[in-house]
């Protein structure tokens, strides 16, 4: 059984929707964000306290690109994935990790700093500092899809979730307004696809956090 444990709208988005993609059965266990502090008992299932955890039978992985792309190479063939044998295959490696190291992590200090820390250590020249940081990062985005629908291969892939879960966040902290034309547009792109529509349907129907029991 595959299981996702997942919080509304966090990083473990990227897993959800990917496995709406590929049509898999999979478990869906909701967590209150954060979890390692609304719900200590989960770090009995991931020590870091941190979402997502994902189950493959005995198997767990915590990282959300590294599980998309787990999922679209070993639940496969998909055409989400990308084979070592395509001319593509490095771009599709490198739009990965750019979704998370370059695009959601300057995001997650914005909330930090932003929202998360009590009043008196929130930092607001932090919050600035890395937005305009994450801004800048969009060009290479909006490079790339002014002249295609999908960020590599000619076809959606994982590369798509994992970038487009950076959009998605961009948009819950009201960044997305300083989307450019064709970054605007890939961004509604991928809001329409079935999976995304389903996922986000999912979450919403899953929204009270669980009682939790370890693996």
């Amino acid at each position: 059984m595959l299981t996702l444990y997942h919080s509304a709208s966090a990083r473990s988005f990227r897993v959800l929707w990917t496995l709406e993609e590929m049509a898999l059965d999979y478990r869906l266990l909701m967590v209150a964000f954060p979890p390692r502090v609304q719900q200590p008992d989960y770090l009995q299932i991931n020590p870091l306290g941190t979402v997502p955890t994902f189950f493959d039978g005995d198997l767990r992985l915590t990282e959300s690109a590294a599980i998309c792309h787990y999922l679209v190479s070993r639940h496969g063939p998909s055409e989400l994935n990308v084979t070592p044998a395509e001319e593509a295959y490095g771009a599709f490696l490198n739009w990965l990790h750019f979704g998370e190291a370059t695009l959601t992590f300057p995001q997650t200090l914005v909330l930090r700093y932003g929202q998360f820390e009590p009043q008196e250590r929130r930092q607001p020249q932090v919050v600035t500092d890395y937005t305009r940081w994450f801004l800048a990062r969009l060009r290479a985005i909006e490079a790339t899809v002014s002249s295609a629908d999908w960020l590599c291969a000619e076809r959606f892939t994982a590369a798509d979730i994992v970038v487009g879960y950076a959009l998605m966040l961009a948009s819950d902290l009201g960044l997305a307004q300083h989307f450019k034309p064709a970054t605007m547009a890939y961004w509604q792109r991928l809001q329409q696809r079935p999976a995304f529509v389903a996922a986000m349907a999912r979450q919403a129907g899953h929204a009270s956090p669980i009682k939790l029991q370890a693996q």
